[in-house]
C-alpha cells in the first residue's frame, strides 16, 4: 500500500508503514518521508560472496589443524576416489598402488628426502604394471617438498629423476602417438613444482633472517638500553659522592670553627654559621641538577649553572674558610673551554681538594694550578702536607677522578711528591676524541 505524496509516514512494530490515520491519538507521531535525510556520501560494504567466506574458513580451519592432519587428507582423497571410480577387479591393485604413491606423504615435512624415493619408487612398480593412476601427483608434492626443504642441489636431483620417469611414462600411456604435448606439460609442471618450492624455501630463509636481526637488533638495543643505565648510575653516584663528602667536610669544619668561636668571637662564628648555610645550599642545588629532577622553569636552574673554571675562586675561598689555604692560578681564556669540561675540571679540583682537607693536618696549604688552551686543559692540584704512613685509605675518590679524566682522553696521576705532599695531575683533551668520548 503507498501513502499519498507528502503524507507522514511511520512504522509499526511490525515493521509495516503507518500514516497519519493509522497512528491515531495517544500514539507515536509517523515520520514524514519529505523530513528523513541519508547521508549522500554513504557507502554501504558490497556483500561478501558465498565462495569467499568459504575459501576465508577453510583457509582459517587449515592455520588451525596440524600439518600431518593435512597430510593425511591427500591418500585419503586419492583412495576415496579409486574406490568410487574402479571396477571391482582393478580395485585391490589400484588401491595398492595409490597407497603406496600417496601415504608416505604423510612423513613429507620429517623426511623429505627419503618420502621422495619411496614415492618414486611407487611409481617404478607402477609403470612396470602398467596402470595409470591420478595418484602420480603424489610425485609433485614430494618434489616440492624436497625443493622447499634441500638445496639447488638436492632440488636438481629429484627434478631430473621425475623428468627421467615422465619420459617412459608419455611414450607408453600417451594415445594416437601423441608423446611431445603431454611430456612437455608434465615436464612445465615438473619445473613449476621445483621452482614454487624453491621460492618458499627462499622466503623462509628470507623471513628467518629477518627475524633473527630482529631479535639480535632487540638484544642490542636491550643492552645499550642497559650499559645506558649503568652509565647514568655511575655518573650519578659520582656527582654525589663529590658532592656530598666536599659540602660535608667543609660544613663539620666550619661547625667546629663556629662552635669554637661563639663565645670568643661571635662575628666570626655568625660568618661560619652563614657560610655552612650557603654551602648546605649549593649542595642540594648541585644534587637536583645531578639527579635531573630540575624542571625547565625553576628559577634555581637559571641562577645556578653547572660549575666551571670561573667557580673555582669560590672553590678555593670556600676552602681557605673551612681551614685549608688554597692558592689559585687559571691561565689562559677559560671561555673557548666546553661547559661539560669546565665541569670535569672543577670536580676535579673539587675532589682534591676535599681529599687535602681530610687527610691532611691543620696547617697545609694547597695550590691549584688550571692552564687552558685551545686543545687541552691542564689541572694540577698540589699540598705541602706531611706524607701518608703507609698506602693511601682506599675510597671511591681517586677512581672517580679517573673516570672524569678518562672521558676526555686524559690520564690522571696522583701519588706522593718527592719532599712531601700530594699531587693529582691530569690533562683533558677538547678534541673530537675527548669529546667523543665525553
Amino acid at each position: 500500500m503507498l501513502a499519498p505524496a507528502g503524507a507522514a509516514v511511520a512504522l509499526n512494530r511490525q515493521g509495516r508503514v503507518m500514516t497519519e490515520a493509522d497512528a491515531g491519538p495517544g500514539r507515536a507521531q509517523p515520520v514524514r518521508q519529505d523530513r528523513v535525510r541519508h547521508p549522500r556520501n554513504a557507502v554501504r560494504p558490497a556483500p561478501v560472496p558465498a565462495a569467499v567466506r568459504l575459501v576465508r574458513a577453510a583457509r582459517r580451519w587449515g592455520a588451525r589443524m596440524p600439518p600431518m592432519v593435512g597430510d593425511s587428507l591427500w591418500p585419503a582423497l586419492l583412495l576415496l576416489h579409486i574406490v568410487t571410480t574402479r571396477a571391482p577387479r582393478e580395485l585391490p591393485v589400484t588401491a595398492a598402488l595409490t597407497a603406496a604413491l600417496t601415504l608416505p606423504l604423510v612423513w613429507r615435512r620429517l623426511a623429505p628426502r627419503t618420502v621422495f624415493a619411496a614415492v618414486a619408487a611407487a611409481a617404478f612398480v607402477q609403470w612396470l604394471v602398467n596402470v595409470p593412476l591420478p595418484a602420480d601427483i603424489a610425485l609433485l608434492v614430494a618434489l616440492y617438498t624436497v625443493a622447499a626443504t634441500s638445496g639447488r642441489r638436492g632440488t636438481l636431483v629429484a627434478g631430473a629423476v621425475v623428468a627421467a620417469g615422465a619420459l617412459p611414462a608419455c611414450l607408453r600411456w600417451t594415445t594416437d602417438g601423441a608423446f611431445l604435448a603431454p611430456f612437455v606439460a608434465v615436464t612445465a609442471t615438473v619445473v613449476c613444482a621445483a621452482v614454487l618450492g624453491m621460492n618458499v624455501r627462499t622466503t623462509r630463509a628470507y623471513l628467518a633472517a629477518l627475524e633473527e636481526r630482529a631479535a639480535r637488533l632487540e638484544q642490542q638495543q636491550d643492552q645499550q638500553a642497559r650499559l645506558a643505565v649503568a652509565e647514568e648510575r655511575t655518573r650519578i653516584a659520582r656527582e654525589m659522592h663529590d658532592i656530598v663528602t666536599h659540602n660535608l667536610s667543609v660544613m663539620v669544619a666550619l661547625t667546629d670553627a663556629a662552635r669554637y668561636a661563639q663565645h670568643r668571637s661571635p662575628d666570626k662564628a655568625t660568618t661560619a654559621m652563614l657560610q655552612i648555610s650557603e654551602t648546605g645550599r649549593q649542595a642540594l642545588t648541585d644534587m637536583r641538577r645531578s639527579l635531573g629532577i630540575l624542571r625547565t622553569d625553576e628559577p634555581d636552574a637559571e641562577r645556578h649553572p653547572p660549575p666551571g673554571i670561573a667557580h673555582l675562586r669560590t672553590l678555593a675561598d670556600q676552602m681557605c674558610a673551612a681551614g685549608l689555604p688554597t692558592r689559585l692560578e687559571v691561565r689562559g681564556d677559560r671561555t673557548r673551554v666546553p661547559a661539560t669540561a669546565q665541569l670535569t675540571v672543577y670536580r676535579l679540583v673539587q675532589e682534591a681538594l676535599t681529599n687535602t682537607f681530610r687527610h691532611t693536618p691543620a696547617g697545609t696549604h694547597a695550590r691549584v694550578r688550571v692552564r687552558c688552551s685551545a686543545e687541552t686543559v691542564t689541572v694540577d692540584v698540589t699540598d705541602d702536607g706531611p706524607p701518608l704512613p703507609g698506602t693511601p685509605p682506599p675510597g671511591h675518590g681517586i677512581p672517580g677522578m679517573r673516570e672524569r679524566a678518562a672521558a676526555y682522553g686524559g690520564t690522571l696521576v696522583a701519588g706522593p711528591l718527592p719532599g712531601g705532599g700530594w699531587r693529582v695531575h691530569t690533562r683533558l683533551r677538547l678534541g673530537s676524541g675527548g669529546a667523543a668520548s665525553a
